[in-house]
């Protein structure tokens, strides 16, 4: 049984991961959570009681906060996932991205370097500091490629761009002091838990209740989406069994151009709530083409055939079981959806 932090832990892809370390591994798990907006600690109701299970509010950005984690709890492994992480939001304000995600790793790198380095040979040897990151750091694709792990950064948002920073920061602590890093880029994540103002489940519940399903430009930006349990099982792969200063690109093999993911909602909803709002006739009526989002990507997609080979990884979920799997928790969970909205945000469009 080792000590793991997971910073970020109340948040969409964080609660999947201690969802999974706590239901099928015997490991003590310790959330970091500044809880922002995003961060919503009924995400992990199921696994709250569990005495392996243990939760601290704190800002990454707060050193001595930090500091007071690891020397409280004495972490054999770092899984970094707390981020500000909305494109949209982070045109309307960059400032809080480069301080959270920016900074805030920066802080966390040097809390861990440092008890690290008081740690004897045998500890050292065993520890990890894990950098889970986006596939929005090497920004555009033509129609043809796929990012690999050694495609160069081209950040196109303030975003993607704090994200890169971070990375570099990452990779910068390995090279220059020996920190045991690992960095891992994923694709699009989508699935239960998911905070409302992402594309997903702002489709499912604007179009219950018969409102526009809002559509940048054309439609045809085409990403690669990943269920996000599917990312939780290769989190832990790669923590366990990735090697140290390796980079892990993680998709979903599942290149879907952006209009097409919301018709296959569109039709879900179609066959499993055929009492739709009175005000349409088909789920597909609600499809609202607005003005794009500055410097949109048009492509991304991951090749994730080096996790496959090395690490025996590849996603259980396809498209299809996976938006199913998604569409009837949001339907069977909607007074969650109605809680984690606390007002701050009204699914309004962002990023204008």
């Amino acid at each position: 049984m080792k000590t793991i932090i997971v910073t970020g832990g109340a948040g969409f892809i964080g609660s999947a991961l201690i969802r999974y370390l706590i239901n099928e591994t015997e490991h003590q798990i310790i959330n970091v959570d500044k809880l922002t907006y995003a961060g919503n600690l009924e995400s992990l109701d199921s696994i709250a009681h569990s005495s392996r299970y243990h939760f601290v509010q704190a800002d990454i950005c707060d050193q001595q906060a930090i500091e007071k984690v690891f020397n409280d709890f004495k972490p054999e492994i770092i899984m970094h996932l707390a981020a500000e992480s909305h494109v949209d939001r982070s045109i309307d304000g960059p400032a809080e991205f480069i301080q959270t995600n920016v900074v805030g790793t920066f802080t966390l790198l040097e809390v861990a370097r440092n008890y690290w380095q008081s740690l004897n040979e045998t500890k050292k040897y065993s520890f990890r500091f894990h950098h889970i990151s986006t596939d929005e750091v090497y920004g555009d694709l033509n129609e043809t490629d796929l990012f690999t792990e050694e495609t160069p950064y081209a950040p196109s948002s303030p975003y993607s761009a704090s994200k890169a920073s971070s990375d570099h920061l990452v990779r910068a602590w390995h090279r220059t002091y020996g920190l045991p890093v690992i960095i891992t880029n994923c694709s699009n994540n989508y699935g239960p838990f998911h905070f409302p103002e992402k594309l997903v489940p702002l489709v499912i519940l604007n179009a219950l209740e018969g409102k526009p399903l809002p559509v940048y430009g054309n439609g045809q930006q085409i990403r690669d989406w990943l269920y996000v349990e599917d990312h939780a099982r290769a989190l832990y792969k790669v923590i366990t069994e990735g090697k140290i200063g390796e980079t892990y690109n993680i998709g979903g093999f599942n290149e879907k151009a952006n209009i097409d993911v919301v018709y296959a909602i569109c039709d879900l909803l179609e066959e499993v709530v055929p009492d739709k709002p009175a005000n349409i006739d088909n789920y597909r009526d609600l499809v609202t083409f607005v003005k794009d989002r500055p410097g949109h990507d048009v492509r991304y997609a991951i090749d994730a055939g080096k996790i496959e080979r090395e690490l025996g990884w590849k996603p259980q979920e396809t498209f299809e079981s996976g938006i199913r799997k998604t569409v009837r928790w949001y339907l069977n969970n909607q007074a969650w959806c109605s809680r984690v909205q606390d007002g701050s945000y009204q699914r309004e469009r962002l990023g204008t």
